[in-house]
């Protein structure tokens, strides 16, 4: 499956396990969507055009890997765009192949199943959070289904955008990031889960760093360590791309935010939205089997 998001597009193979889903291959390629979004309310052409052309590479790519099935998904871009449906029809022309814009319930039901597909434990109820680069969902429910459902307009590109320019931050900066986190989580009711997992790009580089678990003391430090080095000194620190290491703190400032709202130490989870993806193509390559 191919997933175009507001920072990043990916593309991931998987066959069917007694894990439920072995990975075959992934890749991943910088559009940064959201970067136009926030700036300019619309999609460039140019943006529009690098993207499509990178679907069409990576559907080329699945093909020649065998996969039997193959789905394109767009996540915020699509939606926060006042042209985002131009991006999904010159995806569907670049690729011939029909493109699945994904709503903001959908996509929050696909991050918990992914993400329940890999996780251990019986413990519920399960909250999943899914920190992108336009949005961040919050679902939660049973290990089987997702019950609460929802989506905020704030995600670790769009903060850093609108809030993180100084390199590092400046304190007045971040703590003007805290405050847009607060504004936007303030509307959420969430039930209390018994234990919660964070997945996205944000999650990974943070347990790539040795933070397994992301409690409220933890996350302090890791924002009060990443916040004080520079962009590429940061890349060095946590072996992530500039890219993502530009947008890591604002990543983690989100997390604190969630971690907070929900009362429990967050896990990284091993899947999301694009494992939830592939899930619902094996299933229904089984079903026609």
């Amino acid at each position: 499956m191919v997933d175009v998001g507001a920072n990043t597009l990916r593309l991931l193979v998987a066959e069917a396990s007694a894990a439920g889903l072995t990975r075959i291959r992934e890749e991943r390629r910088r559009t940064l969507l959201g970067e136009d979004v926030e700036r300019l309310g619309f999609l460039t052409g140019e943006k529009i055009e690098r993207s499509a052309e990178a679907a069409r590479k990576e559907v080329r790519r699945a093909r020649k890997l065998g996969a039997a099935r193959i789905e394109i998904v767009v996540t915020s871009p699509w939606r926060n765009a006042d042209n985002g449906r131009d991006l999904v029809v010159a995806l569907e022309h670049a690729t011939g192949m029909r493109v699945r814009p994904l709503s903001e319930e959908e996509e929050a039901e696909l991050g918990f199943a992914g993400a329940m597909s890999r996780a251990r434990g019986k413990q519920e109820p399960v909250a999943v959070c899914d920190v992108g680069g336009g949005s961040t969902q919050v679902a939660i429910g049973s290990r089987e289904r997702a019950s609460w459902l929802r989506s905020v307009e704030i995600g670790s590109l769009r903060l850093t955008n609108r809030c993180l320019q100084g390199d590092p931050p400046t304190q007045g900066e971040l703590a003007a990031a805290r405050a847009e986190v607060a504004e936007a989580l303030a509307p959420l009711t969430p039930p209390v889960p018994s234990v919660a997992l964070a997945t996205g790009g944000t999650a990974r580089a943070l347990r790539r760093l040795g933070l397994g678990q992301l409690d409220e003391r933890s996350l302090a430090r890791a924002i009060e360590t990443l916040t004080e080095l520079q962009t590429a000194s940061r890349a060095r620190h946590a072996n992530v791309d500039l890219q993502r290491a530009r947008t890591l703190p604002a990543g983690a400032i989100i997390l604190a935010g969630l971690q907070a709202l929900l009362q429990v130490p967050l896990g990284v989870a091993d899947g999301g939205v694009r494992e939830g993806v592939c899930l619902g193509l094996l299933e229904a390559e089984a079903a026609t089997a």
